[in-house]
C-alpha cells in the first residue's frame, strides 16, 4: 500500500500476535492480563508509598516514583494494543496511531534509562561522599536530573513520526510485535532509510549507550571509593544498598540489548520469538522493579506495614 498525501489513502498496519496460537489467544490473554495488573498495581502503590510516607521522602525514593511513573506509562501505552490483539482480534492499526504509540514507547524508555543513570548518581554521592549527600541531591537537583532525563527523550524521538510519515509503505505492512517499536516499521518502509536508520542509531547511542557508560563509571568509582580503605575500615554492606538498583538495570537493558541485536543481526528468528522477547522487554520491567524494591528495602517494607495496618485501624472503626 503506497503512501499518498490524502488521508484517506494512509496506510494501515498489522500486528501479529502470537503466530501459530491464535487459537489459544483468549488463553494467552490471561496471564497477560495478570501481569499487566500487577504492573499497574506495583507501581501505583510504589508512588502511593512516597507520596504518603514522610520517611520516603528522600532522592532515592523520589527516583524510584518517577520510576515507577515512567513504568504505569509504559504498561498504560502498550496495554491497549497488546490485550485488543489477544481479546477482540483487532490487528489493525493507522499511522498517525502507529506514530503516536511509537513516540511514548520509546520517549518513556529513554527516562527510564535517564532515570536509572539518576539513581546510580545517588548511590555514588550516598556512598563516596555522604557528608555531602543532603548539599548535593537538594529536590532542585532532584528536579532537575528528572526534567532533564524526560526532555532529552521527547527531543531526541521527536523527528522519528515526521521522517516516517514521509516514506512510502508498499508491502503487506505486517509488525513483529504487539505494539509499535521504530525499527519494526523502518523495515516496512520503502525507498532510502539511511538518514533515519542512522538517526535511530544516534538515538541508541546518547542515550542508552551513554547512560550505561554513566552507570558503569559509577560503579567503578564506588567499587574503588571502597578499595582504597582499610580492610578494617570497608564497609561492605554499604554495597548492599546499590543491589537494588543493579537489580533494576539488567532487568531494563538486557532485554533491551537481546531485542536490538534480534533486530539488526538475525534474519532467520521465528515471529514467536520476536514477539516473546518485545513482550518481555516492556512488560516485565514495569513488573519487576516494584518487586525488586518492595522485596529488598527495609524502608519500603515498613512503609507497606505501616499502611496495611492503618487500612486495617479504618476498617475496624
Amino acid at each position: 500500500m503506497a503512501f499518498n498525501d490524502t488521508a484517506s489513502d494512509w496506510p494501515t498496519f498489522s500486528f501479529i500476535g502470537m503466530p501459530g496460537l491464535e487459537t489459544a489467544h483468549i488463553w494467552i490473554s490471561i496471564p497477560f492480563c495478570l501481569l499487566y495488573l500487577g504492573a499497574l498495581a506495583g507501581n501505583a502503590l510504589l508512588l502511593i508509598l512516597v507520596r504518603a510516607e514522610q520517611n520516603l521522602h528522600e532522592p532515592q525514593f523520589y527516583f524510584l516514583a518517577m520510576l515507577a511513573l515512567t513504568d504505569l506509562g509504559l504498561s498504560l501505552t502498550t496495554m491497549p494494543s497488546v490485550m485488543a490483539i489477544f481479546w477482540f482480534d483487532v490487528r489493525h492499526i493507522s499511522l498517525d496511531a502507529y506514530l503516536t504509540q511509537m513516540f511514548f514507547i520509546h520517549t518513556l524508555s529513554s527516562v527510564e534509562s535517564g532515570v536509572l543513570v539518576a539513581m546510580a548518581f545517588d548511590r555514588l554521592v550516598a556512598i563516596c561522599a555522604p557528608l555531602n549527600y543532603t548539599r548535593i541531591l537538594t529536590h532542585y537537583t532532584v528536579a532537575c536530573l528528572s526534567g532533564a532525563a524526560l526532555i532529552r527523550g521527547a527531543t531526541l524521538l521527536a523527528p522519528l513520526p515526521f521522517f516516517l510519515r514521509n516514506f512510502p509503505f508498499c508491502g503487506p505492512n505486517i509488525l513483529s510485535h504487539s505494539y509499535c517499536y521504530y525499527p519494526d516499521m523502518l523495515n516496512l518502509a520503502c525507498g532510502d532509510v539511511t538518514f533515519s536508520s542512522v538517526y535511530g542509531l544516534v538515538f541508541v547511542l546518547c542515550t542508552f549507550a551513554v547512560d550505561v557508560v554513566f552507570i558503569l563509571a559509577s560503579y567503578i568509582k564506588i567499587l574503588g571509593s571502597i578499595m582504597k580503605l582499610g580492610a578494617q575500615d570497608r564497609n561492605w554492606r554499604s554495597l548492599q544498598t546499590c543491589a537494588r538498583h543493579l537489580c533494576t538495570v539488567f532487568v531494563f537493558y538486557l532485554p533491551l540489548i537481546s531485542l536490538s541485536v534480534l533486530h539488526r543481526y538475525t534474519q532467520d528468528t521465528s515471529p514467536i520469538q520476536y514477539t516473546t522477547m518485545s513482550n518481555a522487554y516492556l512488560l516485565m520491567t514495569p513488573l519487576l522493579n516494584p518487586l525488586v524494591y518492595s522485596l529488598k528495602s527495609r524502608q519500603i517494607q515498613a512503609a507497606l506495614r505501616k499502611q496495611f495496618w492503618v487500612q486495617r485501624v479504618i476498617a475496624g472503626e
